[in-house]
């Protein structure tokens, strides 16, 4: 575990100021390490095993689960349109470039080769299963948080256009999560944060994790940049610091990272939880272990297999499947691997082969959105935890 230990520790003030890393081994926890300081400034704020980070994207891990209670209760199927929920989503929509959600002012193009594009898609032909699989053509990311409010922005997803023709690429997107959100809120008539604790976080006595770990008050309205800094948070309170956000003019702490997810009133189906690797690391475990007491294990080994074949990505129901491509996160572990990553720097793998849960989380997008070194230190972790699970085994 050294080896492991030290490759954390010397990414504090190189790759990260704060970090967080349990590895669970057949079922029980074999490092639960932090590192690193919350000021890194001063240091005089120590990473503690109980400080929140932002899970941007894992986020979308316990919408899905949430999402897969209701099918497992009836309230609705994964072949169900999802039109017959959100009603608004429905009719014809243009096929079109969209916005660069990292390179802001530019566009994405989705070509497809060799083939007759339509220029349209019925959004009334759309099933939740393409959601879940990212399938269903819709753009990766739309500029929501440009909207006057968060019910101008959830009018923005509802009305997206595509971007390619569905079932023909892969293109992961966080659209196609918020509006898996305002299904579960239409479908059982309660705020997703309530669904997600009520039947995720509570269950699994996941106490550490939550939307709007400071406040409830929903972000102001607004149509281009802010500029009060009257929601900052408390010097002293314990959540791992992100970017310094210049639509937002201040250094974010407490508040979800993702602009649209704060113009959503930081409670969406992509992002805006907050937790633990503690925490993360025993809800991977749910799924390791096949999915009671909240799954059944036939839900679990649907959502683990891989439903894009010949897409490019292999992607499971919600879940990222292991990549043969070396530099990234999942390839170190077997190819039964199956997890999630965020965009602030945190990630969820399970490997089924080794009896593995690897929980780590970070604050690397403190350091900004370029010459990131997220990629290399995850692969690196895993690398290191592969080894050491070989010479015990």
């Amino acid at each position: 575990m050294e080896t492991i230990k030290n490759i954390l520790h010397n990414a504090v003030g190189t790759v990260t100021p704060a970090a967080q890393l349990v590895v669970r081994w057949r079922g029980e926890v074999m490092l639960d390490e932090s590192v690193g300081w919350l000021d890194p400034e001063t240091r005089r704020r120590p990473t503690q095993p109980d400080t929140l980070f932002d899970m941007a994207s894992v986020t979308k891990l316990f919408v899905v689960t949430t999402f897969m209670r209701l099918v497992e209760a009836g309230l609705v199927a994964l072949e169900q349109p999802v039109c017959t929920v959100l009603p608004e989503f429905s009719g014809p929509r243009p096929i079109q470039p969209y916005e660069d959600p990292v390179n802001w002012g530019q566009y994405v193009t989705v070509m497809q080769v060799g083939k007759p594009a339509p220029h349209t898609v019925n959004t009334s032909e759309i099933v939740f299963r393409q959601l879940l699989t990212h399938t269903a053509g819709l753009p990766a990311w739309r500029p929501l948080y440009k909207q006057f409010d968060a019910d101008a922005a959830r009018q923005m997803a509802l009305a997206t256009f595509f971007a390619c023709p569905p079932n023909t690429f892969v293109v992961y997107s966080d659209i196609g999560l918020i509006l898996l959100g305002l299904a579960i809120e239409s479908l059982i008539q309660t705020a997703l944060n309530t669904a997600v604790a009520t039947h995720v976080t509570t269950p699994l006595n996941l106490h550490h994790t939550c939307y709007l770990p400071l406040s409830p008050a929903p972000a102001p309205p607004c149509s281009s940049a802010l500029t009060s800094n009257s929601s900052l948070p408390t010097p002293d309170s314990n959540i791992a610091p992100t970017e310094h956000c210049t639509w937002r003019n201040r250094r974010i702490v407490g508040e979800v990272h993702d602009e649209n997810a704060y113009r959503l009133g930081g409670v969406a189906g992509h992002a805006g939880l907050f937790s633990t690797a503690g925490d993360i690391a025993a809800f991977g475990q749910l799924y390791l272990d096949g999915g009671p007491p909240l799954l059944h294990p036939s839900t679990v080994a649907e959502m683990t297999r891989l439903h894009t074949e010949g897409l490019g990505t292999r992607r499971g129901l919600g879940f990222l499947l292991w990549s043969p491509d070396p530099e990234a996160s999942s390839h170190p572990f077997s190819q039964r691997a199956f997890g999630h990553t965020g965009f602030t720097g945190t990630s969820l793998w399970m490997d089924p082969e080794r009896d593995l849960v690897v929980a780590l989380l970070t604050n690397e997008v403190y350091n900004g959105r370029q010459n990131r070194g997220i990629g290399e230190l995850r692969v690196n972790v895993h690398q290191a935890i592969i080894d050491w699970h070989r010479r015990e085994t």
